[in-house]
């Protein structure tokens, strides 16, 4: 089978590439492991509205947040706003709806469709993966792969181009049935209580339905993020005895890198784009925004990149486009993470006081990892305490 573009993958990144990239004219095909697009959730779903309304996202595939909770063993701060700037993704149905798109640009998708071997030309270029289906194994030829694989990186990894993640995070969480949730407000509980190295969190999606998780950093911690979760569901310290039932429906498991941008996301025939590309926020693991943004714009670039034979040097600028948007973000972000996980239950009681005195909105700034020069120093001037302080220091002084 001949195709323009592969795009191994039936995530957020993986279905708007094949969206941009049908757009564009170029004969598309999506190849998703699972049974079906959203079968298996594996992300807690949080992001911001700004984003989503910007990307075309309706406002019926997620539930809005205007309050953030911050609690540890001995402390807690609730952040209040006035309308609604974060919200939490049904997930399952925001996949759908971004693959109901790709579908109308033209694309095609084949679930339960697994990557078993990548093909390479005599030169070494990616011009191809070996698949296994439900009508048995192909060949899917084209000049270009868009390697949108998540965590395992399967398309560059097995091409030799990336080793194994190092660093990275590991949650578990249910979704739960649940009364006396308040859904206008997300808590993220940290501390030793709730995790052995990252935090917990209560995540609503609906009125009635939590999504309640662990996340444990790796190397730090060797621990069992399920195990963490079940016994904070039976023992329910704060804020979970607030809740009067608890009734989990769904399981679900997900690992996000965790070290950052790669080194390259574009090679001859070969786009990385969203977790492989190490394009996530890793103060809260959150990356769903810049999936769909540099989805599309892996897709665009790729499908202009197929007169000029999609070389390296034609897909520079999809590099270079989201490496000038996110990178030293993201670098800070991970000077901040590495600071949090070395933090004691003392030491984040002192931390959430000195949260108690800052705005939603240099809180939002913080928690999405917006870290530019003049929001830092703003922060740094309202905020003379220790924190603002340590915060400064870690990202703007290299």
């Amino acid at each position: 089978m001949e195709y323009d573009i592969v795009v191994v993958g039936g995530g957020p990144a993986g279905l708007s590439a094949a969206y941009s990239a049908s757009k564009m004219g170029a004969k598309t095909i999506v190849l998703e492991k699972d049974d079906g697009i959203g079968q298996f959730v594996r992300t807690s779903g949080v992001t911001w509205i700004e984003d989503m309304k910007r990307l075309g996202i309706p406002g019926k595939y997620y539930n809005p947040i205007k309050n953030y909770r911050i609690v540890c063993p001995t402390n807690e701060v609730t952040i209040k706003g006035n309308s609604a700037k974060s919200c939490v993704l049904d997930v399952r149905t925001s996949y759908q709806y971004l693959a109901s798109l790709a579908a109308a640009s033209g694309s095609e998708i084949m679930v339960k469709s697994q990557v078993r071997d990548v093909i390479m030309n005599p030169s070494g270029r990616v011009s191809g993966v070996k698949v296994m289906t439900p009508r048995g194994e192909f060949e899917f030829f084209s000049k270009l792969v868009i390697d949108a694989s998540g965590f395992s990186s399967t398309v560059a990894r097995r091409a030799g181009l990336v080793t194994e993640w190092k660093r990275y995070g590991i949650g578990a969480e249910y979704e739960c049935f649940c009364e006396g949730l308040d859904p206008q407000t997300w808590v993220l509980m940290v501390g030793s209580e709730y995790s052995t190295a990252g935090y917990s969190w209560l995540f609503p999606v609906s009125e009635d339905r939590v999504r309640i998780g662990v996340g444990i950093g790796r190397p730090e911690s060797r621990s069992d993020p399920l195990k963490i979760l079940d016994e904070l569901i039976r023992k329910r310290p704060r804020p979970l005895d607030e809740l009067s039932k608890i009734q989990p429906l769904e399981l679900h498991y997900g690992i996000i890198p965790n070290e950052g941008c790669i080194r390259t996301t574009v090679h001859d025939g070969l786009i990385l784009v969203g977790d492989c590309a190490g394009q996530s926020n890793p103060l809260i693991l959150e990356g769903i925004r810049f999936a769909i943004d540099f989805g599309r714009l892996a897709g665009e670039i790729a499908a202009k990149s197929l007169s000029s034979g999609a070389t390296k040097e034609s897909l520079k600028s999809y590099e270079n486009i989201w490496r000038n948007e996110i990178e030293s973000r993201i670098g800070s972000a991970l000077k901040v993470q590495s600071r949090w996980l070395a933090l004691s239950n003392e030491q984040w009681e002192k931390e959430i006081d000195i949260l108690k005195n800052i705005s939603e909105d240099e809180f939002l700034d913080f928690i999405k990892a917006d870290f530019t020069t003049s929001k830092m120093l703003k922060l740094s001037i309202h905020h003379p305490q220790v924190l603002a302080r340590r915060l400064f220091d870690l990202v703007l002084r290299r």
